[in-house]
Formats: C-alpha cells, sequence, structure tokens
C-alpha cells in the first residue's frame, strides 16, 4: 500500500517529481516536472520559480500522480489536458494528435501563401485537434476556412478548440473520401494537410508515448504515402488553377511527394526544413490554364 502524501513545500515538490522522473529514465525530468507543477499549482514558470509556500497534500498527491502517469509513457499533453501551438492553447487527449513544432513548418508556409489570395477558402484535410485550422481562421480573419476529420474522438477535440479560440472556422465531421463531392471544383484557393504519414511497419518501434496517439492519425500505409495518393487524386480537381497545396510530410519524403505532385499537375513544388534542417513541409501550386 503507497504511503500517503504530505504536504510540502514548492521546490520540495518539484524536487519529488524531479527525482522521480529522474529514477524512471524520463528524457525530460526538468522540462516534465515544470510542467506538472505549472498545472498543479495554475501558475507560469516565472511564477514557479518565485512560489515558496507549503502545497496541500491533495495537490502534491495530485503532482506525484500525473508523475506516475508521465513515467507509464503516457504523452505530457494528454495528462495536462492541453497544449501550446503558436500561441495559442488547444485541448489535447486520448484519441487526438498532440500538437507538433514541427507542424509550424506548413502552417507558416501555407499563410504565406495566403498572404496576397483575397477572401481565401482553405481546407484542412485530417484536421485532427484543429491546430492548422483554428491558426490559418485567427491569422486570415477573411479566410473561409473548413476542417475535416473523420474520427469521432479527434472531431470532438476540434469542435471544442474551435470554440475556445473563438475561430470562424467550418468542421465537417466526415472522411475525406465521402465529403469530397461536397466542394465544388475549382472552389478552393488552398488545401493543407498533416495526414498520416508514418510508414504501417514503423508504428510498433515508434517511441511509447507516440503509441499512445491513435494509429489512425498515425498509419500513412505500407510505403508512408496513402493518404498524399488520396488527396491529390480526389482533391486536386477542388482547387482553382493557380490554387496552392501544402503537406506536412516525414523524413526523407520530400522526392517522393514531389515527384506526386508533378504527375498531378503542380509547379513551383518546394520543401521547407525544420529547426533540425529535415523538410518538414512541401508546397506546390496547381498549374495555371494555359
Amino acid at each position: 500500500m503507497t504511503a500517503p502524501i504530505s504536504s510540502m513545500i514548492v521546490p520540495a515538490l518539484d524536487n519529488a517529481v524531479k527525482s522521480l522522473l529522474i529514477r524512471a529514465g524520463a528524457e525530460n525530468p526538468d522540462g516534465d516536472a515544470r510542467e506538472i507543477l505549472c498545472a498543479v499549482l495554475e501558475c507560469d514558470r516565472t511564477q514557479l520559480i518565485l512560489r515558496q509556500e507549503e502545497v496541500p497534500d491533495q495537490l502534491c498527491e495530485k503532482a506525484i500522480a500525473m508523475a506516475r502517469r508521465r513515467i507509464s509513457g503516457e504523452p505530457i499533453q494528454y495528462i495536462l489536458g492541453s497544449w501550446s501551438f503558436m500561441g495559442r492553447e488547444y485541448k489535447v487527449g486520448e484519441g487526438v494528435l498532440i500538437p507538433r513544432d514541427d507542424t509550424e513548418v506548413v502552417v507558416t508556409q501555407a499563410l504565406k501563401l495566403c498572404e496576397n489570395t483575397h477572401d481565401p477558402v482553405i481546407v484542412d484535410l485530417c484536421a485532427g485537434s484543429g491546430i492548422i485550422a483554428v491558426t490559418m481562421a485567427k491569422e486570415l480573419p477573411n479566410a473561409t476556412v473548413y476542417a475535416v476529420e473523420k474520427s469521432n474522438a479527434a472531431f470532438s477535440y476540434l469542435t471544442e478548440n474551435i470554440t475556445l479560440n473563438q475561430a470562424n472556422v467550418r468542421a465537417i465531421h466526415a472522411d475525406l473520401l465521402d465529403c469530397v463531392s461536397d466542394f465544388k471544383d475549382g472552389s478552393l484557393d488552398m488545401i493543407v494537410s498533416n495526414p498520416p504519414y508514418i510508414r504501417s511497419a514503423e508504428i510498433a518501434d515508434l517511441q511509447k508515448e507516440v503509441q499512445y496517439e491513435p494509429r489512425l492519425a498515425l498509419d500513412g500505409g505500407a510505403e508512408g504515402f496513402d493518404f498524399y495518393k488520396m488527396i491529390l487524386s480526389l482533391w486536386t480537381p477542388k482547387l482553382k488553377a493557380g490554387g496552392s497545396i501544402a503537406f506536412e510530410i516525414g523524413e526523407g519524403q520530400f522526392d517522393s511527394i514531389a515527384a506526386m505532385l508533378r504527375t498531378a499537375g503542380y509547379a513551383d513544388i518546394n520543401g521547407t526544413p525544420d529547426i533540425q534542417g529535415i523538410t518538414r513541409a512541401v508546397t506546390a501550386e496547381k498549374k495555371r490554364l494555359l
């Protein structure tokens, strides 16, 4: 039977949480401990450093319980229940892909491509928690933004995050294969997507915490390209001539996806690296009519 946890002052609780994570071999014990304590004490990182008061038993127990969940491999984002992306907060949990810095690369490029488009019409396919769609809508107030998501769990987070961020996004609960007919040919200025792109055979070898995330949001088929092929085949006609497409992609996938884009009738194909130098986004323009 586990002994009850007594109250501690903030620095002692920080050390207790951190020590627990270190003993378990956590990859980022300092960062995880800081996130847990900020959530439990409802403060930011600067305030945490300054706090010296005694923390009640129940809050100490809550912090230790969260640390134990982290040790089990559960993502810190799920434990906290929310995560920040490009300055906005999003609710996340079991059943939805976690917001990652990688996606900032494709969002930044997508926003640049829309800078000179008057009242752009944008669709985010495989929208997940809505980080792409919400960011596009908030940064482009005159845009019409649709977000398509199949998963029941992810769609729940999508709608919650649209409301949370007061974003003008039209959520569509459907498979991207089924709702394509709801859009007229030549009606879209941009397609943006972070689709599943991990090879099926590699899923079992992913980090333990990644395996907590829904397979539906990770598995891109045998070669990792299933969703890119579907999107290019079915959704390209929905783009206006001169319209843009922006994909998040996996490491080493650029050449193959660029070839797919050329075959599908796109030009001006560009890759953009993340801070580690990995090409993380690919953008292209649908060829204009001659």
